[in-house]
């Protein structure tokens, strides 16, 4: 009832991000028209990569053939998707890179403690964009934000530098998620509204100007006490959540594709972007489609 999920999907034993990332560039590449040897630069957002390392992108490079690109891993958890926007953004800006391939996959169900009441709230999934300078379209305003303050809020406790798998770990099993959704609740409907007002004020627009908000799913009840906060109609929220849960960094661009082959997207759209992740990290953009 709060959080709106209704089903979820979840990959098989054998089946990691990269596995997900790489159908996603696929699919996007596909689309784009482009040729995967067009890609100039390949980032992935994703809290689980398949190993410390090499980056998760390096090993999507090699599947999907992108040999002709640099690639590398942002991580800021469900705000990830929109910080690597705001890196490739200057990347384009400056013309170092032309084609950029942007992904956000994530696979929680490979680090959830099925025996804990928090592990209703992921998902597995992933999303990808292709991007290019364009004279007609693009950011109009764009905003990141962190605060240490929050950092364990939400955490993964064991399997970095500071508590490294060991049998005491696995025992504990702080090697998986721990959450304090009280925490993520009211930090959300917090940063979220404060973020979305900044943006609307850069790009000099009102609440009214925005089509349809295209946010990170943290909860039902977050995004409808968000929507009432920055005064934007409910029919103007999109929501995916019913079907795939919190797919953390992999949220906006599954739902940005999933409106867009709907058709709710037109030219000229001004779409409204937000999400708050674990950090905390949370961050809004307004993008003219």
């Amino acid at each position: 009832e709060n959080l709106g999920i209704h089903e979820r999907r979840i990959t098989k034993e054998n089946e990691c991000t990269s596995d997900m990332a790489s159908h996603a560039a696929k699919r996007a590449i596909l689309d784009s028209g482009l040729d995967v040897l067009d890609i100039e630069l390949i980032i992935v957002a994703t809290a689980t990569p398949d190993r410390p390392a090499p980056s998760t992108a390096c090993i999507v490079q090699e599947k999907i053939g992108a040999n002709n690109a640099a690639a590398f891993d942002v991580s800021a958890v469900c705000s990830g998707f929109l910080f690597s926007l705001s890196i490739a953004s200057q990347y384009l800006k400056s013309k170092m890179f032309k084609k950029i391939l942007l992904i956000g996959a994530d696979n929680f169900s490979k680090i959830t403690n099925w025996s804990d009441r928090n592990c209703i709230f992921f998902g597995d999934g992933a999303g990808a964009v292709v991007l290019q300078n364009s004279e007609d379209c693009g950011i109009l305003a764009q905003r990141i934000y962190s605060d240490g303050r929050g950092k364990f809020k939400f955490t993964v406790p064991s399997g970095g530098s500071e508590n490294p798998i060991d049998s005491k770990v696995l025992l504990d099993k702080s090697n998986f998620f721990l959450m304090d959704g009280k925490s993520v609740y009211e930090t959300g409907t917090k940063v979220l509204p404060k973020a979305i007002h900044q943006v609307l004020n850069d790009a000099k627009l009102s609440i009214s100007d925005i089509d349809l908000l295209i946010p990170h799913q943290p909860s039902l009840k977050t995004l409808k006490k968000t929507s009432e906060i920055i005064g934007l109609p409910w029919s103007k929220v999109m929501v995916n959540m019913n079907k795939y849960a919190n797919t953390a960094g992999a949220t906006i661009p599954l739902l940005l594709d999933q409106v867009n082959k709907s058709k709710k997207i037109i030219n000229g759209s001004k779409i409204l972007m937000a999400a708050v992740g674990s950090g905390w990290t949370y961050g809004s953009l307004i993008l003219r489609w």
